[in-house]
């Protein structure tokens, strides 16, 4: 797994809200000091708590950002001419997609230069609905590395308006739904479960709906339980911690703060049922929390 990847799932900063280095690097226990949130002061394993970390320290990260960026634009023009000329192939269009996920988001992690462990890799190439926690930039990285080929994403319809980024996407062959208003959604939702089950193809979404802003779990929407009623295919949760350590949001300075990729066994949907749709909200939220550090755990 260490050198297998995943998902085209284009995705830049500007455009989050729609929806490893050395993959067999332990994460080292880092020191404790003590933060406070929310619900007060309390120990936290973060040593990059301080958002000052020197001058030094913020032109190296600026120049992986830039370095980031600029690769990221030569890989996105050369795969939307491949894209073109695959315009009569939809499903070759959907394993482009996935292959310049795997180039792109495995070269953009070793320009950061986090390291990164994972676990649970038996469970990577499942034909499921992949669903992933978000409170980073870096997570769109690592998925797209790291979800297998054959996988498509869902965003917003709007996603198309975004500068090359969103004409990839939609090249790609990936699945956009409209969200102006809840009928639309769901009939949206049901369309794009029909063409994944058509073409056998998997699926990542990003149950939070949006990105976190401090790394704490958010409510789960009902959308990916939708999608799993209509494919009945298995849920395989992707559970990321330390992104929001190593990239926050609303920051451009990138600390080499060890992430953690965990893929949790396959979870069988064929026997859910369509009116218990919010206990099976409620029971991927309390698993995501089981998995994740107390610092990304939601908070009562």
């Amino acid at each position: 797994m260490e050198n297998s990847g995943g998902g085209a799932l284009l995705r830049n900063r500007r455009f989050e809200s729609f929806l490893n280095t050395s993959s067999g690097q332990s994460v080292e226990e880092t020191p404790r000091i003590l933060v406070k949130d929310e619900s007060g002061e309390r120990p936290r394993n973060d040593v990059y708590a301080d958002d000052d970390d020197g001058w030094v320290s913020a032109i190296v990260s600026w120049v992986r950002i830039v370095t980031c960026f600029v690769s990221m634009m030569v890989t996105t023009f050369v795969w939307a001419l491949i894209m073109i000329v695959l315009i009569p192939w939809p499903y070759e269009r959907v394993r482009q997609g996935n292959i310049y996920g795997h180039v792109t988001g495995r070269m953009l992690m070793w320009i950061l230069g986090n390291p990164v462990k994972i676990e649970g890799a038996e469970y990577n190439n499942e034909r499921a609905i992949y669903i992933s926690n978000h409170a980073s930039p870096i997570d769109i990285f690592l998925i797209m590395w790291l979800t297998p080929t054959g996988t498509v994403g869902i965003a917003k319809k709007e996603i198309i308006w975004y500068p090359l980024f969103g004409q990839l996407y939609v090249l790609a062959n990936h699945l956009r739904i409209d969200r102006s208003n809840p009928t639309a959604a769901i009939e949206s939702m049901k369309e794009a479960a029909r063409a994944v089950v058509k073409n056998n193809l998997s699926l990542i979404i990003f149950p939070e709906g949006t990105r976190s802003k401090n790394g704490r779990l958010l409510p789960f929407k009902k959308g990916f339980v939708h999608l799993a009623l209509q494919s009945r295919l298995p849920i395989v949760p992707m559970v990321l911690t330390g992104t929001h350590l190593a990239w926050r949001k609303g920051s451009l300075h990138v600390r080499p703060a060890p992430l953690t990729v965990k893929y949790l066994p396959p979870i069988s949907t064929e026997n859910w049922k369509p009116d218990n749709i919010d206990d099976y909200v409620e029971m991927m939220h309390k698993l995501y929390a089981e998995h994740l550090p107390e610092t990304q755990r939601p908070l009562p």
